[in-house]
């Protein structure tokens, strides 16, 4: 443990007495390497005095040609893949060229950030790549955070001002916030507000974070509203939208999958069938999306009595057989979603719901706090290549089979709705299973935890991890 600096008792926020704080700590020495938006980090490490105590090496490499000389080559430059190349080479300068001199008694690190910010051609996508890879003592194993920054100043100073406050806070959290992944979190935004910064991934990793699920963290960037949606992908990794998305055509699900039934998995399946013929593209080049909302989560963790982050990270290994994506969002209107997506896609999205969930979306008072209602929501919802693929429903009351063609709307908006259906962006699902609509998820719920014949209703590839798990409140096998 190294000794507390007075500032660092005082549990510092500001980004100039953070910096001070590490500029006095002895045990720690590295390298800063920052491309696109100027050296904004280091900047505050040399601004506050004592710099020669914590920088090695500051370096910029704007050129692209002079940055594939340094680092190599990368898909993209402002990426995860151009990030770790910097901080790859930089930490293991560091510990070939200072290791020998000093390594007894310091812990070396690096921070590398890829930025695009606002320039005179006026790019909106102004976003960066961040991270640091460090060690916590003199020797130990490196650990590493990466994140995901979104820019949203509209003036480029102010993107750079921003940039550098948000990077000392991931140092200062990298060095003295291990403890509280959750303080660490939340610091990231000291000195600025959710207007300026949005931070949608993050991954800590390494010797300092074994115990951590980087699930429950991005969990926690929505949960704090740090962020809108967090994505993962069927394996647990956490994903950042724009690198998955890009130019990608996309069918997302909404659901609790409390538990994953078979109707699930067949609107799925037909949903990617109906979608692919549509857009004549083939099924595996779309990429399939199970969306759960933060409200649908906190409200059964709540009914339950279960630990909401818990519940979660059981939901998307129950979502794991069926290689699906998982987002979690904030957004409980369908066009919201929608705009998500566009952000990072031209190509078509598909939205696969229920003919109940259908009459909800076209439900006026969803939209009463939009100057345009209804027509606005469905203006915004429909203004790109977005398709609506909807699974017919078994009106309990009537006995009826309820589809996209025969749902009853409020008179004031059946045109609205027939010009839809004819322009073909309502889509009915064709060649579903009869045998299938009177299946509901919270009857399946019930059944699984009274252990009464629920095997029938839930995919097979399901069934085993809820009996190995005990998932839903099932008996272990």
């Amino acid at each position: 443990m190294h000794a507390k600096t007075p500032c660092e008792k005082a549990n510092p926020t500001a980004a100039g007495e953070k910096a001070l704080v590490i500029n006095l700590d002895p045990l720690r020495y590295g390298s800063f390497a920052e491309i696109g938006a100027g050296q904004e980090v280091v900047r505050w490490f040399f601004r506050v005095g004592g710099a020669a105590g914590t920088v090695a090496k500051s370096m910029s490499a704007y050129d692209m040609a002079v940055s594939d000389a340094i680092y190599g080559k990368a898909p993209r430059y402002v990426s995860r893949e151009r990030l770790q190349m910097m901080l790859d080479r930089e930490h293991r300068l560091n510990l070939e060229r200072l290791t020998g001199a000093r390594g007894a008694d310091t812990a070396f690190f690096s921070f590398a950030d890829t930025v695009s910010a606002r320039s005179y051609q006026g790019n909106t996508d102004c976003h960066a790549w961040m991270g640091i890879r460090f060690q916590t003592s003199p020797g130990a194993a490196d650990s590493q955070i990466v994140l995901h920054v979104r820019l949203a100043d509209q003036e480029n100073l102010q993107q750079q001002e921003a940039l550098g406050i948000v990077g000392v806070n991931l140092v200062y959290g990298a060095f003295y916030l291990l403890a509280d992944p959750e303080r660490l979190l939340s610091s990231l935004l000291d000195g600025l507000t959710r207007r300026r910064i949005e931070i949608d991934m993050i991954e800590l990793s390494g010797d300092a974070f074994r115990d951590v699920d980087n699930r429950i963290l991005s969990l926690k960037l929505v949960e704090m509203q740090l962020t809108a949606a967090a994505m993962f992908s069927a394996d647990g990794r956490v994903l950042q939208a724009s690198d998955v998305l890009y130019k990608k055509p996309v069918l997302v699900q909404r659901g609790s999958f409390r538990p994953p039934i078979r109707v699930h998995t067949d609107m799925h399946r037909l949903a990617l069938a109906q979608m692919s013929r549509g857009e004549e593209i083939p099924q595996d080049s779309i990429l399939s999306i199970a969306e759960m909302t933060m409200s649908n989560l906190t409200a059964a963790a709540l009914e339950e009595g279960e630990d909401l982050l818990q519940g979660f990270v059981e939901q998307v290994d129950i979502l794991a057989p069926a290689g699906l994506t998982c987002v979690v969002t904030h957004y409980p209107e369908y066009y919201r979603i929608a705009e998500q997506f566009v952000r990072f896609t031209e190509a078509p999205i598909g939205m696969a719901m229920g003919a109940d969930t259908l009459r909800a979306v076209f439900d006026e008072t969803y939209y009463q706090d939009l100057t345009g209602g209804i027509l606005e929501a469905m203006g915004r919802l429909f203004k790109c290549n977005v398709k609506l693929y909807v699974y017919p429903f078994l009106d309990p009351a009537t006995g009826k089979v309820v589809t996209a063609g025969n749902l009853e709307v409020p008179a004031a908006i059946r045109t609205l709705y027939d010009y839809l259906l004819d322009r073909g962006v309502i889509q009915a699902l064709e060649g579903y299973n009869p045998e299938l609509l009177n299946i509901r998820a919270p009857e399946v719920l019930k059944r699984i935890r009274a252990d009464d014949d629920w095997e029938r209703f839930v995919p097979k590839n399901t069934i085993e991890q809820i009996r190995r798990t005990g998932l839903f409140g099932s008996d272990k096998a």
